[in-house]
């Protein structure tokens, strides 16, 4: 293991040329409705008609409903007209309207980037990958600064989309990378595609598909659960089995999704002969305290990822420090209880606990601050605080990383964090080979908290 410390704070595109196709709806740019702004209005403005307007945004036309102000609706391309040679598009009349987004001139040594995702406003999924995609964009922005110039291609593909016909699209086989899709049924025909037309892929988020076992071409950036326990498991043991007592608590969670960690690693401590106890939070507070040892720290690990549990947990806890204030305590949890920081992060100091992890999302970072403020500058709203990871801080790392690499070593590009002088704001990327196929993200980390007020990473 090597580790690093990192003292934190406490509180915790470019002028590129790109094209935004969907399945069935080509739209250019997103419009965020004003106070007393209309449908003919919005349409007028982009002009464009309403019947294209609606076609872009179909919840437009469900009986009853009205424009509210801030609401985030699509701008399709107009119909009428192609682009011509200088970015303007020809109308029926024979005049030229500039689009929101002028075609210019792809430079010669431009990484061309495509996006196949869900790029819509209809539900979850949708909203997830345009945060996710204007954090690519900003991550564009940043890197043209540099010198480093792209050219990039969107598409919505939302579920249930048949990608074959999206990659008829004449600019898809030109692509250097390819970020998507979502769905677990998209991967094969766009792996496949990626393969025969020498492309990288990077899979962003989990799926079902097994393509980087034998797809030289994907870069697999999730890690399955089993491989995340296995590590969490690993780490565990190098951590704690020769100092600490285990302490599991059991917390009454009918639909807990961390049972699997939680029995591999009591079976891993039988294997290896290590006692530990096990409490409930409906255990009295003298029975509770009794499984706790004096003579040496305590680690506890929470048979639940969810709120209410914890909170329990802490309850249980703070009240036995009461009766036995030199008690040593550290807890081990999950990846979900960073949702919970700004409401327990000085429980997580108390406790000296640990989260096993591929990211952190330090929000008190000068550098996360600043992109959090273009975003809400760019885009007239902030990234939303529902999604951990942040979606917008991924495709700007996932961004980052792989145009910088592609940038520097072309198709020979491996996905190593040697071969990439970047500094995350969320999730580092060391990517491992599988066999004979493509690339699997390796990165694993525990995120301390630790009883002094600061914090370290842990990296393995």
């Amino acid at each position: 293991m090597r580790s690093y410390l990192k003292y934190l704070l406490l509180l915790f595109a470019v002028t590129f040329s790109y094209s935004v196709l969907a399945q069935t709806v080509q739209w250019r740019d997103q419009h965020k409705v004003k106070r007393k702004e209309t449908i003919f209005g919005i349409a007028k403005e982009y002009g464009i008609t309403i019947p294209q307007l609606l076609e872009a945004n179909p919840s437009m036309k469900q009986p009853g409903y009205e424009l509210k102000k801030g609401e985030l609706i699509f701008v399709p391309f107009s119909k009428e007209g192609d682009f011509k040679p200088d970015g303007t598009i020809m109308g029926k009349t024979g005049r030229t309207a500039k689009p929101a987004n002028p075609v210019a001139p792809v430079p010669v040594n431009a990484v061309r980037v495509g996006i196949m995702l869900p790029l819509h406003n209809q539900d979850g999924d949708g909203r997830r990958m345009v945060e996710y995609y204007r954090g690519v964009l900003l991550a564009l922005d940043q890197l043209k600064s540099e010198g480093i110039t792209t050219d990039v291609h969107a598409w919505n593909v939302p579920k249930g989309t048949d990608i074959h016909t999206t990659l008829l699209e004449p600019n898809a086989a030109k692509l250097d990378i390819i970020f998507g899709p979502l769905y677990s049924e998209q991967v094969k025909p766009l792996a496949d595609f990626c393969r025969n037309n020498g492309i990288k892929l990077v899979i962003p988020f989990s799926t079902t598909s097994n393509e980087v076992g034998s797809n030289p071409n994907v870069f697999q950036v999730y890690q399955t659960d089993a491989t995340l326990n296995n590590k969490a498991i690993a780490a565990f043991l190098e951590r704690f089995q020769k100092s600490h007592h285990p302490v599991f608590i059991n917390c009454k969670d009918a639909s807990s999704q961390v049972g699997d960690f939680t029995s591999s690693l009591r079976r891993q401590l039988e294997l290896q002969k290590i006692k530990y106890d096990l409490t409930s939070t409906s255990s009295s507070a003298t029975d509770f305290s009794k499984h706790f040892d004096a003579t040496r720290p305590n680690v506890v690990i929470v048979n639940s990822e969810k709120s209410p549990q914890l909170n329990e947990v802490f309850a249980k806890l703070d009240q036995m420090k009461k009766t036995r204030p030199g008690i040593a305590v550290s807890l081990f949890g999950y990846n979900q209880w960073f949702v919970y920081q700004d409401y327990d992060l000085d429980q997580f100091f108390r406790y000296n606990t640990y989260i096993p992890s591929t990211y952190y999302y330090n929000k008190a970072a000068d550098k996360t601050k600043s992109l959090e403020a273009k975003y809400s500058e760019r885009y007239g709203e902030p990234m939303s605080k529902q999604y951990i990871p942040r979606m917008a801080l991924t495709g700007y790392d996932q961004a980052e990383f792989f145009v910088r690499g592609l940038k520097a070593y072309g198709k020979n590009f491996k996905g190593t964090a040697a071969e990439v002088k970047y500094r995350p704001l969320q999730t580092r990327y060391d990517f491992v080979r599988v066999g004979q196929g493509g690339y699997v993200n390796d990165h694993f980390q525990l995120v301390h908290f630790k009883t002094d007020q600061t914090m370290e990473n842990l990296v393995y």
